[in-house]
């Protein structure tokens, strides 16, 4: 298990200060096939996650590995072109530890993104979905980002997560979709290991506990986050309908987020806009 100590934090941050000025409030992360949204960035500063002590390096497919520093909607945004899973064989406290690092840079308000599977029927690939709420099945079977000693100037010991995605954030969310016209669901996400996509069997159960959409990524982060005061946003591409479908293809969710990224991105810059 990988922990990472208050020292271990201070000294990233000290490294990525040597290249940026730049002073973020915005957090994001972006998901698999998303990345290129950091392209609209003005007044870039970028740094490899191989150049940033304590990170781990990005190895899944349509993740770039880098951190993007810069200024996009009136915000300056930092954000991790790539996010880091639990199946690359990193521990919770890994995979989260760059939110740490978007807290102690300042960071205040964190959009999470993913690539997800539709759990609902009458819902269609290319779908956003606002999450309201989470289901984070490796947290509840022992695989948490919290777990082992805990640092009190991080955040306290036991977390109280009800309410983790922000109201007024999500009140953003749907103001901003309705003036663009588009149709933004809204459900619950539900975190699996993998990388296995899941069974039908697994699709039945997962639909049935209440869920709406199931990746892989996501939840510990937002622990992480709410672990340290910050507030949670967070927006699903349904990029393929799970539930009653032949097969599961990553080729093919990368396709649907590239093609879902006009829409992801109109609303991701006006959600920003308000926050401006």
């Amino acid at each position: 298990m990988t922990l990472h100590t208050r020292e271990h934090l201070d000294e990233t941050v000290a490294a990525i200060r040597q290249h940026t000025a730049q002073q973020p409030q915005i957090g994001l992360i972006l998901g698999s096939g998303l990345g290129d949204l950091a392209d609209a960035f003005e007044h870039v500063d970028r740094i490899p996650y191989r150049d940033i002590p304590y990170y781990p390096d990005s190895t899944a497919q349509g993740h770039a590995g880098e951190l993007v520093i810069g200024q996009w909607e009136g915000c300056t945004v930092m954000t991790m072109r790539g996010r880091l899973h639990f199946y690359e064989g990193y521990s919770m406290a890994a995979i989260t530890f760059p939110v740490r690092v978007m807290w102690a840079m300042g960071v205040h308000t964190l959009v999470v993104t993913n690539a997800a599977g539709g759990l609902v029927t009458d819902w269609e690939a290319g779908d956003l979905m606002l999450i309201t709420d989470q289901i984070n099945l490796p947290g509840m079977a022992g695989h948490g980002p919290l777990t082992g000693p805990n640092d009190d100037t991080l955040g306290p010991r036991f977390l109280d997560v009800r309410g983790a995605y922000d109201v007024s954030l999500q009140g953003i969310a749907r103001r901003v979709a309705r003036a663009q016209g588009l149709t933004l669901r809204e459900g619950v996400y539900v975190m699996n290991a993998g990388p296995c996509f899941e069974t039908p069997a697994e699709i039945a159960f997962m639909a049935g506990i209440g869920g709406n959409a199931v990746g892989m990524s996501t939840a510990p982060e937002v622990v992480v986050a709410r672990h340290a005061g910050m507030r949670v946003l967070g927006i699903s591409c349904i990029t393929n309908i799970a539930i009653g479908a032949d097969k599961a293809d990553h080729e093919e969710v990368l396709a649907m987020a590239a093609s879902v990224k006009p829409r992801f991105s109109a609303l991701i810059r006006g959600i920003l806009r308000e926050l401006a």
